[in-house]
């Protein structure tokens, strides 16, 4: 059974305001799909958008994109966003049952959102979907983001991070476990497509206020557990973190920009002919 999480309207909101969109990855997918089966742009499906960020993304590269999400609080949240192209629409229903008739879709991906799925179930249903020579493509990234500052020692604002994610991996959901990246990797085992292929870690650099990384960190789901189950903790854990950050770079504002590290993970596959 997939599981519900992010449909909050306030955490939907932080989600849209906070949360990276992998223009690279973007790249990335369009290159293995004109190298694979060129010219075959008609639709696209984006599982689990959330608010949005990574669908609208699709959209200079499709007749049609579809974002489907199972929040009415983040479909809400997307359909905000002033970046939303005409092509673009969304749809309420769960990543196994998709709004799609059979082998019509180009290309079915999930930003940051497999994890969540029944895996089985929801690979067999982007395979219905998916057309003939159609592409699968499924990105994540790890909780362990780096800062880089100035000539701060990245070592040192990074055992400052790491203590922060130490302290939420208790409130990690069982579902996901300690690490996603493993979710993935069995998931591409899993796929039967012969044509594939596993990208283990891309480095993607965002400059954002030292605000604007805990705004991140604190759409987490391991975040948002502990602020349900302790408000005061929550809180305390963010602004220690944020003082000591601030102490080591020596600044005094947390709108000081610092360079942002995501490390991606994704898979690419194409549905046999």
């Amino acid at each position: 059974m997939a599981v519900r999480v992010f449909e909050g309207r306030d955490h939907a909101a932080a989600y849209l305001q906070y949360r990276v969109a992998p223009d690279e990855l973007i790249d990335r997918i369009m290159s293995y799909m004109e190298k694979k089966t060129p010219n075959q742009v008609n639709l696209a499906v984006d599982v689990g958008c959330g608010s949005g960020q990574g669908t609208v993304l699709l959209a200079p590269y499709f007749t049609k994109v579809v974002g489907t999400d199972v929040s009415p609080a983040q479909l809400e949240m997307a359909l905000t966003n002033k970046k939303n192209p005409p092509n673009v629409s969304y749809r309420e229903c769960p990543a196994e049952k998709l709004p799609s008739a059979g082998g019509e879709v180009d290309l079915v991906t999930a930003m940051t959102a497999a994890h969540w799925f029944d895996r089985e179930k929801f690979l067999l249903e982007a395979d219905r979907v998916l057309r003939p020579g159609g592409c699968l493509a499924l990105l994540s990234y790890t909780m362990e983001m780096e800062l880089e500052y100035g000539d701060v020692s990245n070592g040192t604002l990074n055992d400052i991070c790491d203590e922060f994610y130490a302290a939420l991996i208790p409130y990690r959901n069982p579902h996901i476990g300690k690490s996603s990246l493993k979710i993935y990797s069995d998931m591409f085992d899993s796929c039967s497509y012969p044509d594939k292929e596993w990208n283990e870690c891309v480095r993607v650099k965002r400059i954002l206020p030292l605000s604007g990384y805990f705004g991140l960190v604190e759409t987490f789901s391991s975040y948002q557990e502990l602020l349900q189950k302790d408000p005061a903790e929550a809180e305390r854990l963010s602004n220690d973190t944020r003082n000591k950050l601030m102490s080591a770079m020596k600044v005094s504002s947390p709108d000081t920009e610092v360079t942002v590290v995501v490390k991606y993970f994704y898979w690419l596959a194409r549905k046999p002919l």
